[in-house]
């Protein structure tokens, strides 16, 4: 199963890096596609105009030359000019009778020839000098031509045509291109390396990362990856290293939390099951062990109740259930009935309990009695519990500005500071041996949250741990 998933992994890697490099050379490849048709038309355009210019201007200057003549001195002086051409290499200069034969050519081979283009035709007709591109018809080899009439006193008496292959401007046009091409090619393939190594350097991480979430999913919590860049890919190798260390943390707390939930509950059940069986059975005769039995098997439910509503409340906090029922109520009333509440049970384990009076007869605000209540009830039975040791609890109530502030002090031995951040975490029980879910602190900040208050814990000067509650008061 897990060499079919590596497998199936292994492709995914490659369709990304082949879309990468595909996507990516396509793209720069129609650009260079584009830019050598450019280049081509450009170059042509050019070379083929400038070619058409030279020709145009050598058949116009000949033309000119033989307006001045008579018929018979334009045939005798045309056969000269014809012999005497000096650049028979390059072009082929013709001169045209009107009915389309050539004359004279300085290429004597087409002498008496017509060569039927369409260029010798409109200058006939139109009077006008007229280039034409274009193959031969005798020979089908691309040429340029341009063809001059030769006017003698509005009369016209013949044509002067100047030729020249295009066979070598191509041939140049075509080297050029390639060169252009073979650059293209090679920006190509640098792209294309380029490529393979940048997308190396994001898909090689990529597939240990995907290794690694796997593990991280089948239960290897903790296990991290090792950060090799620092940009994107290091910042998501960080924030999965970070994730795989909260899991393990969040399975650790878990753990912890079940096994200590286990042991609290079997505690008082122990508790409950040992003395009914012992009333049940009659052991006990006098009704003072009864009572006290029975009081136990109170006692007892009641911590087990107490649990049970905490593991409710948590329920409802984690799955969006948890909802206040907020009314108008004095704050300072919900206080004293919590203080004389636990005002005589800490009595009787020895706890002293002193509440510190405000100046303000009520302390009116917006919010749910039951729920702070039972933040009233929980400070205080962490400040027994785990303060109970100092065999006294300080409570008091005072208003600064707009804003109730109640203040819950033991005199134990106060929190560890390094557990001190951490204390309102969910399961979180740090240190301390004394019974518990590890829920109740982060019940009470969800509660005092929702009044838009704050909740603190710090230790106190001259030791044991204060609780500060802040809520506006007024909202």
């Amino acid at each position: 199963m897990a060499g079919k998933q590596k497998k199936q992994d292994s492709a995914r890697i490659r369709g990304i890096r082949q879309r990468w490099i595909a996507n990516s050379v396509s793209v720069v490849l129609f650009m260079v596609v584009l830019a050598v048709v450019a280049f081509s038309l450009a170059m042509a355009g050019y070379y083929y105009d400038a070619m058409e210019e030279g020709l145009k201007a050598r058949a116009g200057s000949a033309a000119s030359f033989f307006r001045n003549y008579t018929e018979t001195e334009y045939r005798r002086t045309a056969k000269n000019y014809v012999d005497n051409f000096s650049e028979k290499s390059k072009l082929e200069l013709q001169f045209i009778e009107p009915d389309g034969a050539i004359l004279y050519s300085s290429y004597g081979l087409t002498t008496g020839t017509m060569p039927g283009t369409p260029d010798i035709d409109q200058a006939f007709e139109n009077a006008v000098m007229t280039p034409w591109r274009g193959k031969d018809p005798a020979t089908n080899e691309r040429i340029m031509a341009a063809t001059a009439p030769v006017i003698y006193q509005g009369n016209l008496v013949g044509a002067v045509r100047v030729v020249t292959s295009m066979m070598e401007v191509d041939r140049q046009l075509l080297l050029a291109t390639g060169m252009v091409a073979l650059i293209g090619i090679a920006l190509l393939a640098m792209l294309y390396i380029s490529n393979l190594f940048f997308v190396r350097s994001i898909i090689d991480p990529l597939a240990g990362i995907i290794q690694t979430t796997r593990r991280i999913a089948d239960g290897s919590y903790g296990i991290q990856l090792e950060k090799t860049y620092d940009d994107e890919i290091g910042e998501l190798t960080d924030a999965i290293n970070d994730m795989s260390l909260k899991i393990r943390q969040a399975e650790k707390v878990q753990t912890e939390f079940i096994s200590s939930v286990s042991h609290e509950l079997r505690t008082p059940l122990t508790a409950i099951n040992g003395w009914a069986e012992t009333i049940m059975n009659g052991e006990l005769q006098e009704p003072e062990a009864v009572k006290k039995g029975m009081g136990i098997i109170v006692s007892e439910a009641r911590r087990l109740t107490n649990m049970v509503e905490e593991l409710l409340e948590f329920s409802r906090i984690s799955d969006g259930r948890f909802t206040l029922s907020v009314e108008p109520l004095d704050l300072k009333a919900e206080l004293e009935d919590a203080v004389y509440t636990y005002r005589e049970f800490f009595r009787r384990d020895g706890i002293v309990l002193n509440y510190s009076d405000c100046p303000e007869e009520e302390m009116d605000i917006i919010g749910d009695p039951e729920r702070l209540r039972q933040v009233f009830c929980n400070l205080l039975d962490n400040a027994a519990k785990h303060g109970g040791a100092g065999k006294r609890i300080d409570v008091a109530i005072r208003q600064e500005e707009q804003t109730a502030i109640v203040t819950i002090r033991d005199y134990g031995p106060g929190i560890p500071e390094e557990e001190l951040p951490f204390v309102k975490n969910k399961f979180y029980k740090g240190s301390s041996k004394a019974r518990g879910s590890g829920i109740g602190l982060a019940v009470c900040q969800e509660i005092i949250d929702r009044h838009e208050g704050e909740l603190e814990l710090n230790n106190a000067e001259g030791g044991g741990c204060v609780a500060e509650i802040r809520i506006p008061i007024g909202t």
